[in-house]
């Protein structure tokens, strides 16, 4: 392999190992902020256990999100340096912002929320985690305007082959950004229901009784219920958005090839062939793909032959990794709605947690990272489907890379895999590790020193 593809392999492994934390800390910040308000508008005890349990997974996570966007940052000027050349004047000072406006307020209150619950007035800790879910959510938003605006550039012009900025406000508020955000959002809030829905079942086979794993298997449970077909919608909107910008994206999400067949069906399975340019095999449903993508039972979309060349170069990208990336994001969606909506039916029948089957535990905790492979299978087809441009319409992948030795690159992608290979199982096996150590009913202080008229809280265990 080249240098082009290996730089790609491993910039595509640093960020898909570095979005599985900030996919988790977006969402988990607001839980932790839930947890808090309900613990002072109650004074129940089983809310700030939650938050003590969970606090620990945030700040575990947050550190693995923060080492691993140091180490990404750094490929943009050892692996791709005609990015910052070509368009640094929009990507430097977004960059930027997001330092400024996110991660400052993050390093700032972190040490408030994580140490000072019993050193600080409880509106000031509270405050601090509000500010902190606030900041990784402007972390994200400001991350995304610049990847939303790589793939729907705006308010810019091209001067001896550099981009300048001419109006921010249409580069912040790219055509596509909103539908993006909302997207990654939503994706953060289901990854972190999942974990919370996936550890408190694990806590609970293990025997945990308690109230803090119950409030928290319930509020993962719930959210995850009411965010899925929200996300089925921003998704169906974002995927119009698409068609409307990056059609050539959405032909290889579908296999389509051919861009005057109408109506299009909806390719349920298929084997994208590149080199007959055609699918091998499909299984299609009539009318439906055109229902989806148009809104129009007859609706046309362009194929991917229309983005060929006279002179036969290939300007769609790659077909059968975006379709298939795809429909396992769809399908990974699919099985969490399928389980959300089955668990809140059998608690609500039962009458809470005591209703649920117990395959749905083992069920919950087989899926407590199945956020991740939403997400990853989302981003791969996001980032690979905007191939072969780097800016849409603006800079190629290709004219970007380093010229550096292949081999140098592929050193560095096996050192980058090796480590990352294992931190995330030291990752998953410290939240286990605190899962059974809570499921213990090992005694827990929610105060070092507790105030007059605050809680203490102790886990509970049922053999006592």
């Amino acid at each position: 392999m080249d240098t082009l593809i290996l730089s790609r392999i491993q910039f595509g492994a640093n960020i898909s190992f570095h979005i599985l934390f900030p996919t988790i800390t977006i969402a988990l910040g607001w839980v932790l902020l839930f947890f808090k308000l309900r613990f002072q508008a109650t004074q129940d005890g089983k809310w700030m256990e939650a938050y003590r349990f969970w606090v620990k997974v945030f700040a575990l996570t947050f550190a693995m999100g923060v080492v691993s966007g140091i180490t990404m940052s750094f490929q943009f000027g050892t692996n791709w340096p005609g990015f910052m050349e070509s368009v640094g004047n929009i990507a430097g000072p977004l960059l930027a912002y997001e330092v400024m406006t996110a991660f400052f307020l993050e390093a700032v209150f972190l040490g408030i929320m994580l140490f000072g619950v019993s050193r600080v007035p409880p509106w000031l800790h509270t405050l601090a985690t509000f500010l902190v879910a606030f900041g990784t959510t402007m972390s994200a938003f400001w991350i995304l305007v610049l990847n939303s605006w790589m793939h729907t550039p705006a308010g810019y012009e091209i001067r001896d082959g550099v981009v300048h900025a001419t109006n921010w406000l249409e580069i912040i508020f790219n055509p596509s950004l909103p539908y993006r955000f909302f997207h990654v959002l939503l994706a953060s809030g289901l990854t972190a229901s999942f974990l919370l829905a996936g550890l408190s079942a694990f806590r609970w086979l293990r025997g945990d009784r308690s109230g803090g794993m119950r409030a928290a298997m319930k509020t993962g449970v719930t959210v995850a219920a009411f965010l899925i077909p929200v996300q089925i919608f921003v998704g169906d909107q974002h995927g119009l958005n698409t068609l409307e910008h990056q059609p050539a994206k959405v032909a290889a999400m579908e296999g389509h090839w051919d861009g005057d067949k109408s109506p299009v069906p909806l390719v349920l399975f298929a084997l994208p062939n590149e080199d007959t340019r055609e699918n091998d095999f499909e299984i299609a449903i009539p009318y439906v793909g055109s229902l989806i993508l148009t809104h129009s039972l007859d609706g046309k979309i362009p194929g991917l032959n229309d983005f060929v060349t006279e002179d036969g170069e290939v300007l769609h990208p790659p077909v059968a990794k975006v379709f298939w990336s795809f429909r396992i994001m769809v399908a990974t969606g699919m099985a969490m709605l399928l389980m959300s909506w089955a668990a809140m039916w059998f608690m609500r029948k039962g009458r809470g947690m005591e209703g649920l089957p117990k395959p749905m535990f083992y069920g919950f905790v087989a899926m407590g990272f199945s956020g991740w492979i939403a997400t990853l299978a989302g981003w791969y087809t996001t980032e690979i489907g905007r191939q072969p441009w780097l800016v849409d319409g603006v800079l190629k992948t290709a004219d970007a890379v380093a010229d550096v030795p292949a081999g140098m690159v592929l050193g560095t992608l096996i050192a980058y895999l090796a480590v990352y290979a294992a931190l995330i199982v030291c990752y998953v096996s410290v939240l286990t590790y605190l899962a059974a150590k809570a499921a213990k009913g090992e005694p827990t202080r929610i105060f070092d020193t507790p105030r007059s008229g605050e809680a203490e809280v102790r886990i509970i265990n049922p053999a006592e």
